[in-house]
C-alpha cells in the first residue's frame, strides 16, 4: 500500500516538480503550478483531474475516489492511498495530474512522463 514517502518521493522525481508547504500540507508543483497535496493526515492525495473524468471515477469506484466538499467546484479529485493497487497506480494518477499541470515546454521536453513504460 503506497503511503505519504511514496507519494513524495514519486511527485519529486517528476520534471521541474518542488514540493512547498501551503495551508498547513505538503503540496507538489511543477513549474510553480499545483499538481498534487497531502491533505489533512496524509492518508490521501488531491490531485488534478477534469470534472467530467473526475465524476466517472468516482461513480466508477467510489471506495478509491471522492470529491472533497471544499475542491467541488475545482477540476480536483482525491484518492485513498490505502484503496490504491500499487505504487504503479499512484506513479500513474500523479503524473497524469502533473501533465495536467505542466506548461507545455515540459510535456515537450519530457513527453515519456504519465505514458505507460515502453516493453
Amino acid at each position: 500500500m503506497p503511503d505519504a514517502e511514496d507519494v513524495r518521493r514519486i511527485a519529486l522525481s517528476l520534471p521541474d516538480t518542488t514540493e512547498k508547504i501551503a495551508w498547513s500540507m505538503p503540496t507538489f508543483r511543477v513549474a510553480g503550478k499545483m499538481f498534487a497535496t497531502l491533505p489533512e493526515d496524509e492518508t490521501s492525495i488531491a490531485v488534478r483531474c477534469p470534472k467530467d473524468e473526475r465524476d466517472e471515477l468516482v461513480l466508477a469506484e467510489p471506495e478509491k475516489f471522492w470529491i472533497a466538499d471544499h475542491e467541488a467546484q475545482f477540476a480536483w479529485v482525491r484518492a485513498r492511498l490505502a484503496a490504491l493497487e500499487d505504487e504503479a497506480e499512484l506513479r500513474d494518477i500523479l503524473a497524469d495530474s502533473w501533465r495536467q499541470a505542466a506548461p507545455p515546454r515540459l510535456l515537450e521536453a519530457h513527453p515519456e512522463v504519465g505514458l505507460p513504460p515502453a516493453s
